[in-house]
């Protein structure tokens, strides 16, 4: 498997982390009450850990994190580095120096179609019409 891929796979698995971090924090944590003024209206003391098992758990989640984004960091440090050679560039200019020759050939070539079949379209026009005229 090739680095790009790899370094794909790796940010695919840290999204992954990262989406099953935040859903089970979001799950999982116990609701407190900060405010009498503002009340607690839903309770979670079915689904919240305990207080040491969550805490636990978070530094689990970080760990996990971390350990993902180091991986990813040696990947991309792993890539080739870009390279832009002269002698690539100059390949690239020829190429495009090609390529607007053949678009250029294409135009009058489909110039050179348009009027062959404009002349044909008259000529068998005309023949049809001679046709016409001489049985009648």
């Amino acid at each position: 498997m090739d680095r790009v891929t790899q370094l794909q796979d790796a940010l695919e698995q840290l999204f992954l982390i990262m989406r099953n971090s935040l859903l089970y924090l979001t799950e999982k944590t116990p609701l407190n009450q900060v405010s009498s003024k503002v009340p607690l209206w839903k309770s979670r003391k079915d689904k919240a850990d305990p207080p040491e098992t969550f805490i636990e758990n978070q530094k689990e989640l970080v760990r996990d994190l971390m350990e993902k984004a180091k991986r990813i960091e040696v990947l991309i440090d792993s890539l080739p580095p870009p390279d832009l050679s002269e002698d690539q560039n100059e390949r690239l200019l020829k190429l495009d120096t090609d390529m607007r020759a053949a678009n250029e050939e294409y135009r009058q070539a489909l110039e050179r179609a348009k009027s062959l079949h404009k002349e044909v379209s008259e000529t068998l026009r005309f023949l049809l019409l001679s046709g016409q005229n001489g049985a009648s």
